[in-house]
């Protein structure tokens, strides 16, 4: 080991003095395509599927409520809020919530940490009576001013420099855009109006504005911050591909190496070598199309030669070519590709089966591989709703509760009672099944022995909600008996009655 060189300092430099870099080659890799992109929507549409939906839970007793009057409530609510978030609801007008969600998490994946500014219009819309907006900001334009005195506005030009920490003379800091106190709690956020790497906006110099953590009076968050912790005393998070972007680059070169090499070997190209001896005078045809040659002056391409398929090159006097054997592609290149993915599905926390979508082992195999990805999937979407999910929620139900859409006693008085009243679970995709007969059957076998509920089945199984398929089915079994008795359906009749007798 005395060749193994590494040293190790506080989050705040072993982060924050590696975390510009670290962004710009994760969206590279993203862009580029290949297992990076893959490990990155697989997230995206496990993780969130077409977003997370609103689902309701009272404690009904603690309330005082009566069921009927706690589902009353929720169904109501549910619907208030279907909605707001239904509506263009972030800063540029394009996205909904279910949107927004999809752009926090993916801003998380690739940078490390995404936020959220927490807004209300001047007026609320035509459609949406609610004044609550989200204003989604990158994570780039989180960091530190370059002047600091006091809490005044800073000015410096584009290319400056920027510091990752600075000390403040009431004994805080600021971490990469992150004010906290002397001790060490987050109380402020500096936001800068443009890119530190950008001109956009042109002719405008580059100033912050410093965001309170939570807003004074409501206790309410004015800023939603998306990270993943996994040091004491971090404020700024890793992106998801930090710990493959070297191998990840190394496998998409390798890739690319192979395919140039492929497509190289698979030209069939002739040279004829010119001597001293009569010369034809009538000369070959053309096999490269005019659009598709190397555009070089009519004196350059005289000696220039080209490879593609079906190609013939007369060579000049005293010239001849020589090919060696490369023998591509490599025959041991699917091995080795399928070892690196399983190298970098393990640093991801997700099987190389599900990382690239192959399922050719077993039964058992295949459903381990999804049972351990999904472990992975479960948990980022109870922490995403945790940070963002949830607090949207309870400042919009804040909003409705002071304005009257909703009725929910006691909820600026005692904050107990204002979280009885935001109870709520988030209901995303469900998990991928091999064989739904085996599936379900285990889910009847739970629900039978008490180990679960069919509303979590319902959630896990198909995303649904139980009791909106309780009243769907209600009404189709209602349809049903109004139709007209024919053997056929009378018979089906019989077997369902027996059914439910048994």
């Amino acid at each position: 080991m005395q060749g193994w060189n590494s040293t190790s300092s506080s989050p705040q430099e072993d982060i924050g003095n590696n975390l510009r870099l670290l962004r710009e080659r994760s969206r590279d890799l993203y862009m580029s395509g290949g297992l990076a992109a893959g490990a990155i929507k697989k997230n995206q549409s496990n993780v969130l599927g077409s977003g997370l939906s609103l689902k309701c839970q009272l404690n009904y007793r603690m309330l005082g409520l009566t069921p009927e009057q706690a589902k009353e409530w929720e169904d109501r609510t549910e619907f208030e809020f279907s909605l707001w978030a239904s509506s263009k609801v972030d800063n540029t007008g394009l996205n909904d919530f279910y949107d927004s969600q999809r752009i926090m998490l993916t801003g998380w994946l690739l940078n490390g940490d995404s936020l959220s500014v927490m807004k209300y219009t001047d007026r609320p819309e035509r459609l949406n009576p609610y004044r609550l907006r989200l204003h989604l900001i990158e994570a780039d334009r989180l960091n530190n001013p370059e002047q600091h005195s006091g809490y005044g506005p800073a000015f410096i030009a584009a290319d400056t420099e920027i510091v990752e920490y600075i000390n403040l003379s009431n004994g805080g800091a600021i971490h990469n855009g992150v004010e906290t106190d002397p001790d060490g709690r987050v109380v402020a956020y500096w936001i800068s109006n443009k890119y530190p790497n950008s001109l956009i906006p042109f002719n405008q110099p580059m100033r912050w504005a410093r965001v309170e953590a939570y807003n004074p009076v409501s206790g309410l968050p004015n800023i939603l911050f998306v990270m993943d912790a996994e040091r004491a005393e971090q404020y700024r998070g890793v992106p998801y591909l930090a710990p493959v972007i070297e191998q990840i680059k190394q496998m998409n070169r390798y890739a690319e190496a192979e395919i140039a090499a492929a497509i190289v070997n698979s030209f069939f190209t002739a040279f004829i070598t010119v001597g001293d001896g009569p010369k034809n005078e009538i000369p070959f045809a053309d096999s490269i199309p005019e659009e598709d040659r190397v555009k070089l002056p009519i004196e350059d391409r005289l000696a220039s030669y080209e490879m593609g398929p079906g190609t013939i090159n007369v060579l000049g006097e005293g010239e001849s070519v020589s090919f060696g054997d490369p023998k591509h592609p490599t025959a041991g290149f699917d091995t080795f590709m399928k070892a690196m993915a399983q190298l970098a599905g393990a640093s991801l926390d997700m099987p190389y089966e599900v990382l690239l979508s192959v399922f050719n082992s077993s039964y058992s195999a295949s459903r381990a591989a999804l049972l351990q990805a999904w472990r992975s999937f479960r948990d980022r979407r109870d922490w995403f709703a945790h940070d963002f999910c949830q607090p949207v929620y309870e400042t919009w139900l804040f909003e409705a509760v002071a304005t009257g859409r909703i009725q929910a006693l006691g909820f600026f008085n005692d904050p107990v009672r204002r979280k009885l009243w935001s109870q709520a679970i988030w209901i995303g995709p469900s998990p991928g099944q091999i064989d739904p007969l085996k599936e379900v059957q285990a889910s009847e076998r739970k629900i039978a022995n008490g180990f679960s509920t069919h509303e979590r089945e319902t959630a896990e199984q198909t995303g649904m909600d139980w009791d909106s398929n309780m009243d769907v089915l209600q009404r189709e079994w209602q349809k049903r008996r109004e139709l007209p008795v024919t053997p056929d359906t009378a018979q089906r009749g019989g077997e369902q009655t027996n059914a439910d007798e048994n």
